[in-house]
């Protein structure tokens, strides 16, 4: 568990100083400097928290998950008796179509929203962004896809290379970026790019209920939530929630109050 944690976390900040390097260099939107140290004390605040919490609550939930499912035969790729690529193979889709559904519905069901709008209530979007989440909502996702790796019986390499993905690809989806148009259509063919995430973070509901996908951008055509571009220019467009954009609502205390407050 040592082991993959120090490997997850190499690669979470390798990936993290070539995002911010590429937005340094070339930042696709422009950014508030008035706000920005708010944001980042705000951002990385919410992750060394959660990272905390994780620490000192459920820990490495769903690698134990995993080595407790292959130590007592449990989940589909167990019972099947998958080769060892394919089974990894399986795993990686499969949660990464949970995470989809995870996602929508933390925008669907009211309470979890309550948790997850720290998230939308960005008023930039860059690969700070990728982090802002509230740790109750870490804490409870950790617990949904150890679920899912039960289900699954995943081999815990399998869910050392999705999580690794996962924090990777979510890095570079945030990213203050643009790609070639004809580069970025045919990655999201495959995969989720900054240009069909920042739609997500739109402050039109309708974009915000879209593009849920954070590795295969399929699950977004399939459960019909893809919109392909924003209705205004995605350079100029508002990012964040219309009710949360005073300073106080930045805070790192007022995300981490959002959840219980009246709005």
């Amino acid at each position: 568990m040592d082991q993959s944690g120090l490997f997850r976390l190499g690669i979470f900040a390798a990936i993290l100083a070539v995002m911010a390097l590429w937005e340094a260099v070339a930042p696709y939107r422009p950014k508030e400097a008035v706000r920005r140290p708010m944001r980042w004390l705000t951002n990385f605040g919410l992750l060394l928290l959660s990272a905390a919490l994780a620490r000192f609550t459920i820990g490495a939930a769903m690698i134990a998950a995993a080595i407790w499912a292959q130590a007592n035969g449990w989940g589909i790729n167990n019972l099947v008796g998958m080769p060892a690529l394919l089974s990894g193979l399986v795993t990686i889709i499969v949660l990464d179509c949970a995470i989809y559904w995870q996602h929508r519905l933390t925008h669907i069901v009211p309470v979890f929203w309550r948790f997850h709008r720290v998230h939308h209530c960005d008023t930039e979007f860059d690969v700070s962004t990728a982090v802002r989440f509230h740790p109750v909502e870490i804490v409870a996702s950790a617990l949904y896809k150890s679920t899912f790796v039960v289900l699954i019986g995943a081999d815990p390499w399998a869910v050392v290379i999705y999580e690794s993905m996962l924090s990777g690809f979510a890095l570079f989806n945030h990213g203050n970026v643009h790609l070639p148009k004809r580069l970025d259509r045919a990655l999201r063919l495959l995969v989720v790019t900054p240009d069909m995430h920042r739609v997500h973070h739109s402050s039109l509901m309708k974009e915000t209920n879209s593009n849920y996908g954070n590795i295969l951008s399929i699950w977004d055509r399939i459960f019909v939530s893809y919109i392909d571009h924003t209705k205004v220019n995605d350079h100029d467009m508002q990012i964040g929630l219309k009710e949360f954009r005073d300073m106080d609502s930045q805070s790192l205390l007022g995300v981490l109050w959002m959840p219980f407050g009246r709005r």
